[in-house]
């Protein structure tokens, strides 16, 4: 499916993040190093001459994604009400391990020592699955009909990349994750421009 340009950022750096926190559909406040990483990519976007005017800015609607857009549009001089929530960017929720920190969850997991990170996130008690994360971001995917912005989160960041590369959802461990890079899906191409 032929999707028009994406720029897709992840939220900036939280306080859970610091901590090895897993959030998945919970939240905690930016630090001021995720404050710092929401204003670099705005004033990067802007150096791009990408504006509320030439792209539609959507967002997840907790909060950690919310004040990160906001921060963007902020360093460009927009306002905020031009952000177009949409509950289908949310992060990938994790069940009985959103809190826990990925020590907490390895030595309980029963997974093994060499499990990749992605097994984790298929092994959450009464997570989503990512079938599921797939089956919402395509349907967010469908309606996007012009060159956008989406500010979401890690997992989330990855299905849309994928999706939208037309890979399988089973790739998106090929596709590079981080917080203060912003991802571009152009013409079947994957970019990632950093401050």
């Amino acid at each position: 499916m032929p999707v028009p340009e994406l720029l897709i950022l992840r939220h900036g750096e939280t306080e859970w993040n610091r901590q090895g926190r897993w959030q998945g559909d919970l939240d905690s406040p930016l630090t001021p190093e995720g404050e710092a990483q929401a204003r670099a990519m705005g004033d990067l976007l802007r150096d791009l001459g990408v504006t509320p005017a030439t792209h539609a800015f959507h967002t997840s609607p907790i909060r950690r994604a919310r004040c990160t857009a906001a921060l963007v549009l902020a360093a460009q001089g927009a306002d905020e009400a031009v952000l177009i929530e949409d509950a289908r960017l949310r992060e990938i929720s994790v069940g009985d391990w959103t809190g826990r920190t990925r020590d907490e969850i390895r030595a309980t997991s029963g997974l093994a020592e060499d499990a990749s990170f992605l097994d984790y996130y298929a092994a959450a008690p009464g997570g989503e699955s990512f079938a599921a994360i797939a089956h919402r971001v395509q349907a967010f995917l469908a309606g996007v009909t012009g060159p956008s912005v989406i500010v979401t989160h890690g997992i989330t960041s990855r299905v849309i990349r994928a999706l939208a590369l037309g890979w399988s959802v089973d790739r998106i461990a090929d596709l590079p994750g981080g917080q203060g890079v912003i991802h571009r899906i152009d013409k079947g191409r994957h970019d990632e421009i950093t401050p």
